[in-house]
């Protein structure tokens, strides 16, 4: 109660917030069109660069490809808000897009569930646009109750940046390291590295928290400039809602406020940072579409889109990313390269080849072949998924954690298929 009190207290102060839409001041900053197509900036994670370096602007020398239409091949498309998206991004003439994925702090690390938003971003960056994560430093005191039969438990605020800390750190590594690859290929200079005050480069990836623009918004503007473009009705016909209306425990008013506040988040990256594109689960199709929704009505332009991939699961419809063990986390502090590799070495035969299109970036006529040898008389037992494992925990742990998921897994035979 003290906690709520005092985030009240907060909400009702006059706001300070530069950014914050003000009335009848909803056009767009005569810079948009430039925030299209530069880079955003962003800040580094303490402690992981030290060294001075130089920032570099590069256009991509690799013909761009519709993401679209890739993304689709694998599999990794379950629903967008428009098919205009997959026109613009065939159109060669067009900038390229700015995409956002969101990550809410509710834990110390992210799980295997969250994994498959790093790889569409990271699909958006191989085929040219600029890609952005956001730590959800806000919205994770709130709680999704996107897919949730319950109230998400209320965490204190130690818990919170202590999550955010990590998350971020672990957010950067992976797609850092994914980014800089691209970019080498596109034609980065090996020997230019990350300016650590703007955690760019080659404008490829970037990190922003949305706390930095919730932190100085008052209850009393949120409810004048985006609460009256909302509509009840409408947000109560959102499954995330639905869902928990008709539930014993109901859906808190917090809970149910969650989607305008995840839309707002896509307005506020709109209108001040040309972000034009929100990737997310299908589980988060509500949340995306209020936000395309506010910036129709409030912004009065068209050019937001939503996209979302499908939930991972297991053949059977079961949840994929659990274990007897628990949860099955990307952090190599809550569970070890060697446990993550052998994770996926237990993938059954039926799964491993769509697990290969949705989690790897193998080219889809090589996981044709691997099929197409799982047929064959000779097939080597565990082959596809041992060539799964490799591509997912290089791409979660780099090359480093590989070799050590292997080495312990040729130490620890033979009980290299189980996880322990």
């Amino acid at each position: 109660m003290a906690a709520a009190s005092a985030a009240m207290t907060a909400l009702l102060r006059p706001s300070t917030s530069p950014h914050f839409l003000k009335p009848n001041k909803h056009r767009l900053s005569p810079r948009f069109p430039r925030l299209c197509s530069f880079s955003l900036p962003s800040s580094t994670p303490q402690n992981l660069s030290t060294t001075p370096q130089t920032t570099i602007e590069a256009q991509p020398k690799l013909a761009i490809t519709n993401v679209v239409d890739i993304l689709s091949e694998r599999g990794l498309v379950d629903s967008m808000t428009s098919d205009d998206l997959r026109s613009v991004c065939s159109n060669p003439n067009s900038i390229p897009l700015k995409v956002y994925c969101g990550f809410d702090p509710t834990a110390e690390s992210l799980q295997l569930g969250n994994l498959i938003g790093m790889v569409v971003l990271s699909w958006f960056r191989r085929c040219g646009h600029k890609t952005i994560a956001v730590i959800g430093g806000a919205t994770g005191r709130v709680g999704d109750p996107s897919g949730k039969s319950l109230e998400r438990p209320e965490l204190n605020v130690e818990t919170i940046e202590k999550n955010r800390a990590g998350i971020r750190a672990l957010i950067y590594k992976i797609l850092h390291r994914a980014s800089v690859q691209v970019d080498l290929e596109m034609g980065c200079i090996k020997d230019e590295y990350l300016n650590p005050e703007t955690n760019e480069y080659c404008s490829c990836f970037a990190m922003e928290d949305n706390f930095n623009w919730w932190k100085d918004i008052t209850l009393m503007d949120f409810l004048g400039e985006v609460g009256r473009f909302a509509r009840v009705g409408t947000m109560m016909a959102k499954d995330s809602v639905k869902k928990r209306l008709m539930s014993e425990g109901g859906i808190s008013f917090t809970e149910f406020t969650y989607q305008l506040l995840q839309g707002y988040d896509f307005l506020h990256m709109f209108k001040n940072m040309g972000v034009n594109v929100q990737i997310g689960g299908s589980d988060q199709w509500g949340n995306i579409t209020a936000g395309t929704e506010l910036i129709r009505k409030i912004l009065q332009v068209e050019g937001a889109y939503g996209l979302t991939f499908p939930l991972l699961l297991n053949n059977d419809g079961s949840k994929f990313g659990k274990s007897e063990g628990g949860a099955i986390w990307l952090s190599p502090a809550m569970m070890s390269p060697y446990k993550f590799y052998q994770y996926f070495l237990s993938v059954p035969n039926e799964d491993v080849v769509r697990f290969l299109k949705l989690l790897t970036f193998l080219d889809l006529k090589e996981i044709q072949e691997l099929e197409e040898t799982m047929r064959k008389p000779g097939y080597v037992l565990k082959s596809a998924q041992r060539r799964l494992a490799e591509e997912v925990t290089r791409f979660v742990h780099g090359a480093e954690g590989l070799v050590e998921a292997m080495k312990a897994t040729e130490a620890l035979k033979p009980e290299v298929f189980e996880l322990v």
